[in-house]
């Protein structure tokens, strides 16, 4: 019996052996690459920062074509930039044409709680969080330097769309209401639209916000985070001239709601093949 088992093993090991010989050898081996990471000095922010770049298939640097922007907030490659590029890659499959060849502006994060806030007045949110407050220096930031680098840097046409979750939800909210002219799509999923007392569904958008075509999105993450996402839906939809859209992810939670949610608003407000 023992003897049956050793040869049996000898059989085994001489058979990988054999198979091993017969590999294929490495020909060729490089690297894959999805974008290209540019890094600027901002005298706005007095900072260095850096944007992660994904570029549509078939872009020529000298032209013809233009191609619309997104601009994602929390860009980093370590956070939302390669899934999302993902997204926009296999949208604008010509089998798909579910959004058209799209530039992708990841942004990467330096002190995200510090950029996508306005100032509180709530007290353990000052002492919790005591960098907070300075999304009207980072809004300019994205008006006056990084959309003119962009343009300067890549073809683009006047399609400017912007994607924000959680705190970014929360900016890119607060860019609706009070700089709507900056993008011409939102997409906010899961904002935290909790900050400083839900001060910012008190505010009165700006009569341009109407013309925006905006996508909400929010998965199942407790009663503060649900009713608010609805609350910006239904605060915006009596006076919305323009494709307004709301999904309640019920599968999905905070962690995991960015990525289906960017899908389907890009069925909603891009989608030019069924």
């Amino acid at each position: 019996m023992k003897r049956n088992a050793i040869i049996l093993i000898l059989l085994f090991f001489t058979n990988f052996i054999l198979r091993a010989q017969h590999l294929p050898e490495i020909s060729k081996k490089a690297g894959f690459t999805i974008g290209e990471t540019l890094t600027f000095r901002s005298p706005i922010l007095n900072e260095d920062r850096e944007i992660n770049v994904y570029l549509p298939e078939g872009y020529a640097a000298n032209g013809p074509e233009k191609y619309p922007v997104i601009y994602l907030l929390d860009g980093s490659r370590d956070e939302d930039f390669i899934h999302v590029a993902g997204l926009v890659q296999f949208g604008s499959f010509p089998w798909i044409q579910m959004l058209p060849p799209t530039i992708v502006v990841g942004i990467s994060n330096v002190n995200r709680k510090r950029d996508y806030t306005f100032p509180t007045t709530v007290v353990k949110d000052k002492a919790d969080f005591p960098t907070t407050g300075s999304s009207e220096k980072f809004i300019r930031f994205l008006e006056q330097e990084l959309q003119p680098f962009v343009n300067r840097q890549y073809l683009t046409n006047n399609s400017k769309t912007i994607i924000g979750q959680s705190l970014g939800g929360l900016l890119a909210t607060e860019i609706l209401f009070k700089r709507p002219d900056l993008f011409d799509q939102y997409i906010i999923v899961s904002p935290s639209l909790w900050w400083d007392n839900e001060s910012l569904l008190k505010v009165k958008p700006h009569p341009q916000a109407t013309r925006k075509a905006i996508y909400i999105a929010v998965g199942k993450e407790g009663e503060v985070m649900e009713r608010t996402a609805k609350e910006l839906y239904e605060k915006l939809k009596p006076q919305h001239k323009a494709p307004l859209h709301y999904t309640f992810l019920a599968e999905q939670d905070h962690g995991d709601a960015l990525h289906l949610g960017v899908y389907k608003a890009f069925e909603q407000l891009f989608r030019t093949k069924k």
